[in-house]
């Protein structure tokens, strides 16, 4: 997974600016830095999006292949089936 930095004094130094005191801008950056941690590690990279799209296509490709197979046997079937049909009637 790439690793995303939190600059927790640059956000400190923003806080205190803003009128946060020192021990409060220091709570929220921890937090807010555990926060981040624990939800990026939920993140798919991009290596993840691309591994699982090429699931997707292996998947698809069997599928088709048994749609494929399954016409062709039904399409066996009904002419092994109506033949006998049509021999009768006509003969």
């Amino acid at each position: 997974m790439t690793a995303i930095t939190f600059d927790t004094l640059k956000y400190v130094k923003t806080l205190k600016a803003a009128g946060f005191d020192e021990q409060q801008a220091e709570a929220l950056a921890a937090t807010q830095a555990d926060v981040l941690a624990k939800n990026l590690d939920d993140l798919a990279t991009k290596a993840d999006i691309r591994e699982l799209e090429g699931k997707m296509r292996e998947f698809e490709a069997r599928v088709m292949g048994e749609i494929r197979l399954n016409r062709w046997m039904l399409a066996l079937i009904i002419i092994v089936t109506v033949l006998p049909a049509l021999k009768s009637l006509i003969g």
